[in-house]
């Protein structure tokens, strides 16, 4: 008697978490990937310090607005207006330290459009002082620091002469930092031409001696981060932005299954993500998020159903399989931009799906235990329709935004 309310209790709670999910993730769901990644490259010459920041339009309009017609683009009108305010913002939030001195921007060499659809970016591209032999360097990076909702990611490239090397900016870690040596000032090039760095089609050019304004240029903390620990963090916080990812994978382990069951779909999922991912960033493959991202979502209510009409699964891990290959090429979409050196994408790649890895790993050991806990009571399957429910409303819900509206 006792077991039996204990398990009408435990249903009651597990349908109230899944409410609870959908309340939580509802004013998300517009985006399932909730990052704002920009993308900068740092050309290190003799005769001075480029760096080339470029972010998406909509960023760009929720800092500075300027979209009058709220049309989510920016018309060549808007978009030279928003030029100032553009550079303020960077000014006060983008910070070179060179001999740990904060470093006044020179002047604004090149503000332009790359129009690619849904892909457009904004280039700023600055110049500041050069560095000497022995000099340190930082670049610190505080955009969205203070806000919570938004999470923001700044993958950097850093080109000194031959030498190249990246690192990724985001969460609490926000400065990356080098020794410039003697030698490698002495393989610094003499300059480097505007725009180079972009590789995007310039469609407005306003180069010139416009500067951003001394008094923009902000001092930040002292930690820095590079490397394959940048990538491993960012792969962490990447599947934790990613709500689609984490619902699709609830959708999975509620469903009744012997304990070789999830382990076989578990390993499914990584293998053939994993897979995809490493392809998708070398370049390999390339699906339209057009077609990735409606998907995903689509995945989410095929096993939503699949929970739903199906009491005991089977072969669930052939359906993971080939889900988790659309998967793979979602958590692909932050990298696919960087240009990350063939000699380093080895470790920044297996490091960042390394993170993704230890969150579902995470996730799978602190569930998996209650979720068998519950099935062990005669009214788990109150749980199973419930979560179904909620995962095939949200699914739902990101299918129809995806497809209709983009």
């Amino acid at each position: 008697m006792f077991a039996l309310k204990l398990g009408k209790v435990i249903a009651g709670i597990g349908g109230t978490i899944a409410i609870a999910l959908a309340a939580v993730s509802f004013p998300l769901s517009a985006s399932a990937h909730a990052y704002s990644a920009s993308y900068t490259t740092v050309d290190l010459t003799k005769s001075g310090t480029v760096v080339t920041y470029a972010i998406d339009e909509l960023s760009v309009i929720e800092w500075v607005g300027g979209d009058a017609n709220e049309n989510k683009m920016l018309e060549p009108e808007e978009f030279e207006a928003d030029k100032d305010p553009f550079a303020e913002v960077f000014g006060k939030n983008i910070t070179l330290k060179i001999g740990g001195k904060a470093q006044a921007p020179v002047r604004i060499e090149n503000y332009y459009l790359d129009r690619k659809g849904d892909a457009t970016q904004v280039f700023m591209q600055v110049r500041y002082p050069a560095a000497s032999g022995g000099d340190s360097l930082s670049l610190s990076d505080t955009l969205y620091e203070k806000d919570p909702k938004t999470n923001y990611v700044n993958l950097l490239t850093i080109h000194y002469g031959s030498g190249q090397s990246t690192a990724a900016l985001n969460g609490g870690d926000r400065t990356w930092a080098m020794q410039v040596t003697d030698d490698q000032y002495a393989a610094l090039p003499a300059d480097v031409q505007a725009v180079a760095a972009s590789g995007g089609d310039q469609t407005t050019d306003t180069a010139g001696d416009a500067a951003v304004p001394d008094s923009a240029v902000a001092e930040s903390g002292d930690s820095s981060t590079s490397g394959w620990y940048s990538f491993f963090k960012l792969g962490m916080h990447h599947i934790l932005g990613g709500y689609d990812h984490l619902l699709f994978l609830f959708s999975l382990l509620i469903a009744r299954q012997t304990i070789r069951q999830y382990f076989v779909m578990i390993t499914a999922f990584t293998v053939a993500h994993s897979i995809t991912l490493t392809m998708t960033v070398l370049g390999w493959i390339h699906v339209p998020g057009a077609f990735v991202e409606p998907m995903i979502a689509l995945s989410i209510c095929y096993v939503a159903i699949d929970n739903m009409v199906r009491p005991k699964v089977s072969y669930r891990w052939m359906l993971t399989f080939l889900f988790g290959l659309i998967h793979g090429m979602g958590f692909a979409d932050i990298l696919v931009g960087m240009n990350i050196p063939h000699k380093e994408m080895g470790v920044d790649l297996a490091s960042f799906n390394l993170g993704i890895e230890a969150v579902q790993l995470g996730m799978v050991c602190i569930a998996l235990p209650i979720i068998l806990g519950i099935h062990r009571f005669r009214h788990a399957r109150t749980f199973v329709l419930a979560g179904s429910s909620t995962a095939l409303l949200l699914g739902g819900i990101w299918l129809v935004e995806r497809v209709f509206i983009g």
